[in-house]
């Protein structure tokens, strides 16, 4: 642990593989939030069976949050000039995102505090938008950083980001955008399976299992075309340092056909990975049809974590290329914080993630059970 500690590739690597855990970890729990949100006109026809599907998130959303705010801490303490390009750059989508995320709880708490149904539905509609603007634009960013962003520094390591909210909106992002929403509503859909009852239940399972499908044909279609050369990949040159100073500009990337796909070849036991982010799909969609929840929902986590790991292993060592400037990119190897930053930030968690894991799994297990309509309608009950 100590020459963990003092070794700074090491450090950089580990990072590297918190931050995917991060964003997998806001992925497999708020994306199932996201994906009720998304449901809920499709799934729920009545007032009743909206509040049934809204309680099956209430008491964890919150909770579920937190990944996504320990993911941009990580961004912006362990990678400060990714954070500083990816969120001034994708400004106008980031507002987006969290005037969505913003939406959410709003609506969550005032939904029911006037029984007109017209306040209703526009808090419904509300909700709505907050899982499904989230979904799309998460997925729509990560097209664009496959593509390459349009960026490059100065002389004195001053980014500038020359792209537009409208260029974000390509075909290739599109289709990843497409994807995101997919895995999400079929996440959303496995999580009304197992939490709810009644028509609900069941309009979850028709739809997630749509969902799932089309989950497997995107990120087979996005397979096919990174093969094809449709994302030109990024391979760096040059040798990089793992021990070596945090400057982007002291390296030489090329644009390559198929670059995203040399870490398999050099690697073939990783295209496990990717395999499974097809495979553990079409698993959750039999597990639709067969009625079996926990499978169902195991096997969407299990492909959510598969397809955000197989863009992170295509790309390593590179987490943002540049579509103007590629020897501009940024690397796991020079954008990273100091070695020292690094350290004691990976000293804090180890002694706080394990605290956020028991605290979330020992709330998972009081809250554990279907939620029912007589839930709701008890008296002195607390749902939304």
């Amino acid at each position: 642990m100590l020459a963990l500690l003092s070794d700074y590739e090491s450090l950089r690597l580990i990072w590297w593989v918190l931050l995917g855990v991060l964003l997998i970890g806001f992925a497999v729990t708020d994306g199932f939030d996201l994906g009720v949100g998304a449901l809920l006109p499709f799934v729920a026809r009545t007032d009743i069976e909206r509040r049934l599907a809204i309680h099956t998130v209430s008491a964890t959303w919150e909770g579920n949050q937190v990944w996504l705010v320990l993911g941009g801490g990580a961004i912006f303490a362990a990678w400060p000039a990714l954070y500083a390009l990816s969120f001034s750059g994708f400004y106008l989508a980031m507002f987006l995102v969290l005037f969505a995320l913003i939406l959410r709880p709003v609506a969550f708490k005032y939904r029911s505090k006037n029984e007109s149904p017209a306040w209703r539905a526009r808090w419904d509609a509300a909700l709505f938008v907050g899982g499904a603007v989230p979904a799309l634009i998460f997925g729509v960013a990560v097209g664009n950083v496959l593509q390459g962003v349009p960026f490059h520094f100065t002389d004195d390591l001053r980014p500038i980001y020359g792209g537009t909210l409208l260029g974000l909106l390509n075909p290739l992002a599109l289709l990843c955008g497409g994807l995101s929403v997919a895995m999400l509503v079929a996440h959303g859909a496995a999580w009304l399976a197992f939490k709810a009852e009644g028509p609900v239940a069941e309009r979850a399972r028709a739809i997630g299992g749509r969902a799932a499908l089309a989950t497997a044909a995107l990120f087979a279609l996005g397979g096919l075309l990174v093969w094809a050369g449709a994302f030109g990949g990024y391979r760096v040159v040059t040798a990089l340092p793992g021990d070596g100073p945090s400057n982007p500009l002291a390296k030489e990337v090329v644009t390559e056909a198929g670059a995203w796909l040399a870490n398999f070849r050099a690697h073939p036991a990783l295209a496990l990975v990717p395999l499974l982010g097809i495979v553990a799909p079409l698993l959750a969609m039999m597990g639709f049809r067969a009625r079996r929840e926990g499978l169902t929902l195991l096997a969407s986590k299990l492909g959510i974590a598969c397809i955000i790991a197989t863009v992170g292993l295509a790309m390593f060592p590179v987490i943002l290329p540049s579509s103007t400037h590629p020897g501009h990119a940024l690397t796991v190897f020079d954008a990273s914080s100091s070695r020292a930053t690094l350290r004691n930030m990976l000293i804090a968690t180890v002694v706080f993630l394990p605290i956020i894991l028991a605290y979330t799994a020992w709330v998972y297990r009081v809250l554990w059970g279907k939620v029912s309509e007589r839930d709701i309608t008890a008296p002195g009950s607390a749902a939304y």
